[in-house]
């Protein structure tokens, strides 16, 4: 079967839709048909150009920043597309070809001219004014760039609605998601990890026990709350070390309220980590902290720190909660003072902690497997395709 990936972010761009695709792409290439031959003949499409990157490294084609015609050509030579992201031009162009096609929902651009369901420049959680007929609301969210730019965004999400709707399927990471889209042929496959041992050695028992935060640096992930809550466990006594990973556009802001807040010893800015090093952060971690305002539809950090047997809290966002099940503890998003009672009991229940730990990894293992995701990305294009 020839098979089209559309991912407008690739390696070597770095985030969550492009890891994801590149995992379901590696393990469908390797899977082998009744006679012994790859059953999946796989090209990926990408606007991101490759500067260091070296695509012979993949063990599939990569085609980057093709022209409309080319796209066009590759469309019309594949059996199914594969789209990830309501992205306009490959999914007209498939649905034009009249192709099986595929559309993998990373974000909420279906249904919020944002694509985050967050109200801005505040941040704060969207209650879903598109969906609901409020548009007004919607131009005023995203009058920033101009009230021209803000009607385009919203047409454009007018425009993806009808597209999707046409299409054979709509995968989404967690049902919240699905349920949320109100999207025909909705297919609910969580994402898979790339195997990972979980830590055998207790938690860490010296002090100061560690809060680790990952993830980009930017106002959706929720970093400034992090930093309200430790300063209230600082100033109730609590002694910690609050490790943050990761960088983005708001890393000098957050430095400057640590220092105007006196938290210069307790809170640590890493930038990003290589493999070996971001392991051995996560290995001296007593517990990870993922308190994002909002524009998560599955969590990576949530589920890769659940594999590796870490207590995980986290704000109360429906893919959250779907994701971590029983196995982790949430907080109200954008509390910092709840965030801080939740961290503060974990921190002085070791069992609890530890009990978490165990109970996360067992949930990732059982629902998060890389195999699976590969497996049901496959079962689903061979029942289209016939």
């Amino acid at each position: 079967m020839k098979l089209l990936f559309y991912s407008h972010f690739f390696a070597p761009s770095i985030g969550g839709v492009e890891t994801i695709v590149r995992s379901i792409a590696a393990g469908l290439v390797e899977l082998k048909g009744p006679g012994g031959a790859p059953e999946f003949d796989l090209t990926l499409v990408t606007q991101t150009p490759p500067a260091n990157f070296d695509d012979q490294s993949l063990n599939f084609r990569v085609v980057r920043q093709p022209s409309l015609s080319e796209l066009r050509r590759l469309i019309a030579a594949s059996d199914v597309i594969h789209i990830a992201g309501p992205a306009i031009s490959p999914l007209f162009f498939s649905l034009l070809a009249r192709k099986s096609v595929v559309v993998e929902h990373h974000g909420f651009q279906t249904i919020c001219p944002n694509g985050q369901l967050l109200i801005e420049p505040h941040g704060a959680p969207c209650p879903g004014h598109f969906m609901a007929g409020r548009h007004a609301e919607c131009w005023r969210c995203n009058s920033a760039p101009g009230w021209l730019a803000s009607r385009k965004l919203w047409l454009l999400t007018f425009v993806r609605r009808f597209l999707c709707q046409r299409t054979a399927a709509n995968i989404t990471p967690t049902r919240w998601l699905g349920e949320l889209v109100q999207l025909p042929h909705i297919t609910p496959i969580p994402h898979g990890l790339a195997p990972l041992a979980p830590r055998t050695s207790p938690l860490p028992s010296s002090a100061p026990p560690v809060i680790l935060f990952q993830g980009r640096l930017v106002t959706t992930k929720g970093v400034p709350l992090l930093l309200r809550a430790a300063r209230i466990l600082r100033e109730q006594g609590r002694s910690f070390t609050l490790l943050i990973i990761g960088d983005g556009s708001e890393l000098a802001s957050l430095q400057q309220f640590v220092r105007e807040s006196g938290l210069q010893e307790v809170v640590h800015f890493t930038g990003r980590l290589a493999a070996p090093e971001l392991e051995s952060a996560f290995a001296r971690a007593s517990l990870v902290v993922v308190p994002s305002l909002g524009g998560e539809v599955f969590g990576l950090v949530v589920a890769e720190s659940m594999q590796r047997g870490l207590p995980v809290v986290a704000s109360d966002l429906g893919a959250f909660t779907e994701v971590l099940g029983d196995s982790g503890m949430i907080f109200r998003t954008g509390d910092a003072k709840h965030l801080a009672e939740v961290l503060d009991s974990v921190l002085n229940d070791a069992h609890r902690a530890a009990d978490l730990g165990h109970r996360a990894a067992l949930r990732a293992h059982q629902c998060f497997a890389l195999t699976a995701m590969v497996q049901a990305h496959a079962a689903l294009y061979r029942r289209i395709a016939r």
